[in-house]
């Protein structure tokens, strides 16, 4: 056992099990607890040695949810009893992922922290020929989150929506048409949008048309969390 107990923050990737680090990989090889997320693949738990405790705290969005003072004190019992814990986060653990305030949390608690960085879900839509950035088109990337901690649309969606720089919104689903509407007030409304849900999985399915549709577009296909929504021309690029 470790002289001093330890965190390891690793990020699952946006859903296709090959997509982890090499680092994670090997990580999951010797772990002796991982507590892992709704999004993160069950089959990197394969990975894990046959003694190996695996223990889902997961949230499923806008539905139950384990919350995250019991996921400290997970990280903390288990931190001290075995000596090391695994952390599984789907995506990146820091982006939208609350990875840093448990490696805070895990600090205050005298426990070593370690990160290892994840593919985040966006980089994924390449799979469907979006490229986030392409020269001529897009210089830059507003990423955002649709809801914030109360409920509320992002102010910074309004600021992003004013250049011509792709914008990703995670979480988004249940504001869509919020979403919609802003750009639709703005002037906005035609501008060429993505929806992509399990984007990297076999169940990878997406849908592209103009923002002020989003509504629309997400029935047209069924499509629901996760998922991430993507605005600008470079959703355009392969039709």
């Amino acid at each position: 056992m470790p002289s001093q107990p330890e965190l390891y923050v690793l990020g699952a990737g946006p859903g296709d099990p090959e997509l982890i680090t090499v680092k994670g990989y090997k990580l999951l090889q010797q772990a002796k607890v991982v507590l892992y997320d709704n999004l993160a693949n069950r089959a990197l738990l394969d990975l894990t040695p046959p003694d190996c405790e695996q223990i889902y705290v997961g949230k499923q969005p806008y539905g139950k949810y384990t919350p995250q003072e019991e996921i400290h004190s997970l990280i903390k019992h288990f931190a001290f009893s075995k000596g090391s814990v695994v952390r599984l986060k789907g995506g990146d653990p820091f982006i939208f992922g609350r990875g840093f305030e448990e490696i805070m949390f895990a600090r205050e608690q005298g426990i070593k922290t370690f990160f290892i960085p994840g593919i985040t879900s966006m980089q994924a839509s390449g799979l469907e020929d979006i490229p986030l950035t392409h020269r001529a088109i897009s210089e830059g990337i507003w990423v955002v989150t649709g809801t914030k901690k109360d409920g509320t649309l992002s102010g910074d969606l309004r600021l992003a929506m004013q250049s011509n720089a792709t914008v990703v919104i995670y979480m988004g689903m249940k504001q869509l048409a919020s979403i919609a509407a802003a750009y639709t007030d703005a002037g906005h409304g035609d501008i060429p949008a993505a929806i992509i849900q399990h984007a990297s999985t076999p169940n990878q399915k997406s849908v592209r048309g103009a923002v002020k549709d989003l509504v629309a577009l997400a029935d047209s296909k069924q499509l629901t969390y996760p998922a991430i929504i993507i605005i600008g021309a470079v959703t355009n690029l392969a039709i």
